[in-house]
C-alpha cells in the first residue's frame, strides 16, 4: 500500500471568495437569501496589526475564510469537494479531513512500480485542480508511506511530485498518530507515553496545592485524553507496547492517591473506576460497532462490516446484532484490522449489551460489562 500525505499551504487563508460563492451556488443549490448571508459573511472582512499599542491601517481581505469559527471548517470542505472526484477518477481511495488529504491504494508487490505510477499521476491532476482554484500544495511537506512487506522483490524508493522526488518516510504523523512502514506503531506508543509522562511531571510538580478532585481532573484531560485518542489502532498490538501505556495510567493513579511506587494499583483503578488500556481499546472499538448498527457510522466504516445470517436455521438466526468474521491471511497485521478484531470483540458481548436501545444505555452497560470483566 502506498500512503500519501497531502499538505495544503495556508489552506484556509487562501480560499477565493468568487469561487465559493459560486459553488455554493451550483453544486450545494444554496441561492437567494441564503446565499446572499455567506457572501455578506465573507466579503468586506479587514485586518489590522497592532505593535506596542500602535494600530496600522485596515486591510482587506480578498480570499480566505475566519479560522477558529464553526463555518471556516465546513466551507472550506464544500470549497474542495470537487477534489474528490478528481481522485476518485484514479481509482485511488482518499479521507479529505479539511485541509488534510490522504491518498492511499493497494496492490500486490509485484504491481509496486505501476502502483506508484498511478499515485504519481493522481497527485499530478491534484496539483493542476488545487492551482486553478488558487489553493498551494507543499511538495516539500507532502509525505509518502511504502506499507507492507515483500520480500526479495524490488520496489519503488520515491514518487515524482510537482518537481520534487519525494522518497518514502520510515514514519509520518497523520492526524495526530505516528504511521510506520510496518503498522508497528512502536513509534507512535513511545511518543505517546513520553509526552505523557511529560504531563505527569508537571501536575506532579503542583500536586501539593491540589485536592483528589482537580488532580484527577487535570489527569483525565492532559493524560487520559491522549491515551484514548485513536487508541482503536493499537487493537492487537503486542503487549509489550501495551504494557507501557498501562504503566502511564498506573502511574496517573498513583499521583491522583500520592501513592507509592511499591502500592498495589489494582484497588486504585478500582476506586477510579478506570478501565485497563485494553478494555478501553475495547470500549472503542465496541462503541464504534454499535454506531455502524445504529446507522450513524460513516460509509467507510459501514462498508467494512457486515450483519452474520446462517445459511440454516440455527438458534443463534434470532440474533440479529451479530457480524460475521472474515477469514484473514496474515496474524500479525489481518487480525488486527477492523474488519476483523470489530466483529470479534462487538460478538463477544453480551446479548444484553449488544442490544441496548440507545448510545446512552449501550455506553453504560457497555462500561460495566468491561469494568467488571478486568477486575
Amino acid at each position: 500500500s502506498i500512503l500519501t500525505l497531502l499538505d495544503l499551504s495556508a489552506a484556509f487563508d487562501t480560499i477565493d471568495h468568487s469561487i465559493l460563492l459560486t459553488r455554493l451556488d451550483s453544486t450545494f443549490g444554496i441561492r437567494d437569501l441564503a446565499l446572499s448571508f455567506f457572501r455578506s459573511y465573507l466579503q468586506d472582512r479587514t485586518q489590522v496589526v497592532t505593535v506596542n499599542g500602535i494600530k496600522s491601517s485596515p486591510s482587506l481581505l480578498t480570499c480566505g475564510v475566519p479560522q477558529g469559527s464553526v463555518l471556516g471548517p465546513i466551507l472550506f470542505i464544500l470549497y474542495t469537494q470537487p477534489l474528490s472526484d478528481v481522485i476518485s477518477h484514479h481509482s485511488v481511495s482518499h479521507h479529505m479531513f479539511a485541509d488534510d488529504t490522504e491518498l492511499y491504494k493497494s496492490d500486490s508487490p509485484s504491481e509496486a512500480f505501476t502502483l506508484s505510477r498511478t499515485i504519481e499521476a493522481c497527485i499530478s491532476d491534484v496539483k493542476v485542480w488545487v492551482v486553478q482554484n488558487k489553493l498551494q500544495l507543499n511538495d516539500d511537506k507532502t509525505e509518502i508511506l511504502l506499507i507492507g512487506s515483500a520480500p526479495g522483490i524490488d520496489l519503488p524508493s520515491s514518487v515524482r511530485v510537482g518537481q520534487s522526488d519525494i522518497s518514502f518516510s520510515s514514519a509520518a504523523r497523520n492526524l495526530g498518530v505516528i504511521f510506520d512502514s510496518e503498522l508497528a506503531l512502536k513509534e507512535q506508543v513511545n511518543k505517546l507515553c513520553q509526552l505523557a509522562y511529560l504531563e505527569i511531571r508537571r501536575i506532579g510538580s503542583i500536586r501539593q496545592y491540589l485536592s483528589v478532585e482537580a488532580t484527577k481532573t487535570l489527569v483525565s484531560s492532559l493524560v487520559l485524553s491522549r491515551l484514548d485518542y485513536c487508541n482503536a489502532l493499537l487493537a492487537g498490538c503486542p503487549q509489550v507496547l501495551l504494557d507501557k501505556i498501562q504503566r502511564v495510567i498506573n502511574c496517573s493513579a498513583r499521583l491522583i492517591y500520592k501513592a507509592s511506587k511499591s502500592a498495589h494499583i489494582t484497588p486504585l483503578l478500582f476506586d477510579l473506576h478506570w478501565l485497563p488500556i485494553s478494555s478501553r481499546i475495547q470500549y472503542k472499538i465496541a462503541l464504534t460497532c454499535f454506531h455502524i448498527i445504529s446507522g450513524t457510522a460513516p460509509p467507510y466504516l459501514s462498508e467494512l462490516l457486515h450483519l452474520y445470517s446462517p445459511s440454516r436455521s440455527l438458534r443463534s438466526a434470532s440474533d440479529t446484532r451479530i457480524f460475521r468474521v472474515p477469514r484473514v491471511c496474515r496474524r500479525t497485521l489481518g487480525e488486527r484490522s477492523f474488519q476483523y478484531i470489530g466483529p470479534v470483540i462487538w460478538n463477544s458481548l453480551s446479548f444484553s449489551v449488544r442490544h441496548a436501545t440507545s448510545l446512552s444505555s449501550f455506553k453504560s452497560k457497555l462500561k460495566t460489562h468491561l469494568f467488571s470483566s478486568a477486575y
